[in-house]
């Protein structure tokens, strides 16, 4: 397919379809510094050698050692943002029941995205070996992403782990929420904004999509997309669902909601993005 790099540009550069996107940035980042001052957490667990793999772990406020375990992977095309930015989703999850974990990756251009999508899977091998010591159940593991992360959290579901670890059971990852994700990479060769970090082909392109790969299990997948977000946004949860139908539950429907409103809508205990958090994992 050919794709012209305007189309490409105007279609997924999300922050210049938002005159405002800088202000939702200020208030997640506000809102994570006051949860990080008054909510119980661990800081900065490392769970591999560089800087960068480490994660914030928010135990639940209920559940003893049964809690289930959300992993939240942060978007910025892979290459921007940090787990600190997300520490505000802890609150209703805690309160929920369920422990959370926000992880940080290393970041393109410095690594190639194949590093991150590792760096992805190391982050939930740790958790998966230690979350008993924080509370939660290694057996109620489930992942959500937003943008970048809805990629990465989908990436999760093709994960062969026994492959990456052999003490590892097939399904460590129990079921995805991805929301406003990025499935089918071969566009982003061709947008401007990106193409310079990612430095993407055709060949890398389709082995990093996962409307390209299967789903290594029967866990299930659930995707939103904010209703003022643009037709490629859709159209990639569309393909998504189309290829995973067998694992597919739901698409979330989101009206109103652009880009970055849809990923403060996970905070939101009454929504119905955390209606289907909770309906994900069981709660």
């Amino acid at each position: 397919m050919k794709y012209d790099p305007a189309f490409c540009e105007r279609e997924y550069n999300a922050r210049a379809a938002v005159a405002d996107h800088a202000t939702h940035f200020q208030y997640w980042a506000q809102e994570s510094h006051r949860v990080r001052i008054g909510h119980p957490c661990f800081l900065d667990v490392p769970y591999g050698p560089h800087p960068n793999q480490n994660l914030d772990f928010f135990p639940a406020l209920r559940g003893g050692g049964n809690a289930p375990l959300m992993v939240f992977v942060h978007g910025g095309y892979w290459r921007g943002l940090d787990k600190s930015d997300f520490s505000f989703l802890a609150p209703a999850f805690s309160r929920a029941g369920m422990a959370l974990a926000v992880i940080n990756y290393r970041l393109v251009p410095q690594v190639p995205l194949e590093d991150v999508v590792r760096d992805t899977v190391a982050s939930i091998t740790w958790l998966y070996q230690n979350a008993g010591h924080y509370g939660a159940n290694p057996h109620r593991l489930h992942v959500s992403g937003h943008s970048a992360g809805g990629h990465l959290a989908a990436m999760m579901l093709a994960c062969q782990w026994p492959r990456w670890h052999g003490a590892l059971p097939p399904d460590v990852v129990r079921g995805a929420l991805a929301i406003s994700g990025l499935y089918d990479l071969e566009p982003l060769i061709h947008t401007p904004f990106l193409r310079g970090d990612l430095r993407l082909d055709k060949r890398r392109s389709l082995a990093m999509s996962p409307a390209c790969l299967s789903p290594a299990t029967q866990a299930p997948l659930m995707t939103a997309v904010g209703g003022l977000e643009s037709g490629e946004f859709h159209r990639q949860a569309s393909v998504l669902a189309r290829r995973w139908s067998g694992v597919y539950v739901r698409d979330v429907a989101m009206p109103g909601h652009n880009h970055f409103t849809v990923c403060t809508a996970l905070a939101d205990a009454s929504g119905p993005l955390f209606a289907a958090a909770r309906e994900l994992v069981g709660v």
